[in-house]
């Protein structure tokens, strides 16, 4: 079976390299575009009312397969394969490679270079920028927008503790399907955080249990070590000590850090056990 979150197929359309592998009516190469807006969602239909699937960021690539001809764009992230609904307003044909990343929780895009102007635009940590130069403490985008230097690095930058990254979410609020620190989930949470230190990791916490790390047994929780990621159906959270953990989860509405067994207690009582420990 073809995971439809990371097969862009369907009854009247597919990928070209999926020919062969997929019954559809017409196979398609797709077009490769650029995430122009700050944050864009990906939907599950072609609907501003449908679920929320996950969030693309500006500078991320994204292969488009199909237009509806009603303003929105079916495709495939490049960075991670999900599959979903777009708005076409926020893609744009791909343009020059980006060279930096924020690396800031959300940083301001100035229209000149100062930070009294209003701010252009609002950029989030994972967005990827092509810098022309620099200014002052600016530096300034092909497209001529002022980012402040301190909140950018080089593309190939990587966090030395992808636990830290995450930390630095506490009191997000929770949203499912997002991935930034204006609303994130769990395996947003996650992703984010590993991604900003150089490590590939899925969008769905499902797929995270599938293909991160190495197992530990699922009770194992007396040897939990920094950087440890522990599952439920539907939830993962990333150790921080022995004794405490940071996660994304519906029940605080944001991202906290918590005592590990008092949560493992009060998700067992809402019907939920451990049913992974993964250790990377």
């Amino acid at each position: 079976m073809h995971d439809p979150r990371l097969t862009p197929a369907r009854g009247d359309i597919a990928a070209k390299y999926l020919e062969g592998k997929v019954q559809a009516e017409r196979f398609v190469t797709g077009e490769e575009f650029e995430v122009i807006s700050a944050i864009t969602p990906m939907r599950e239909q072609p609907s501003s009312s449908a679920m929320l699937m996950t969030e693309a960021l500006r500078g991320e690539r994204v292969t488009i397969y199909d237009r509806n001809g009603e303003s929105w764009a079916w495709g495939q992230l490049v960075s991670d394969g999900y599959v979903g609904w777009l708005p076409d307003a926020a893609l744009a044909s791909a343009s020059s490679e980006p060279t930096h990343k924020v690396v800031a929780l959300r940083t301001f895009a100035f229209p000149g270079p100062s930070i009294k102007l209003p701010p252009a635009d609002t950029l989030v940590m994972g967005t990827k920028v092509a810098i022309a130069r620099e200014d002052a403490s600016f530096a300034v985008t092909r497209g001529g927008q002022f980012l402040p230097k301190t909140h950018l690095a080089a593309l190939g930058y990587r966090e030395p503790d992808f636990v830290a990254v995450a930390e630095r979410f506490v009191g997000t609020p929770y949203l499912w399907g997002g991935k930034s620190n204006l609303g994130i989930d769990c395996s947003g949470l996650v992703q984010v955080s590993l991604t900003s230190a150089g490590i590939g990791c899925p969008r769905d916490s499902d797929m995270q249990q599938a293909g991160l790390g190495r197992a530990l047994g699922a009770h194992e929780t007396k040897t939990l070590q920094r950087g440890d990621l522990i599952f439920w159906k539907g939830h993962v959270a990333i150790v921080r000590d022995a004794a405490t953990m940071v996660h994304a989860n519906a029940h605080h509405m944001a991202t906290v850090i918590e005592p590990i067994e008092p949560a493992i207690a009060r998700i067992k009582q809402a019907g939920s056990e451990i049913v992974a420990i993964k250790r990377l």
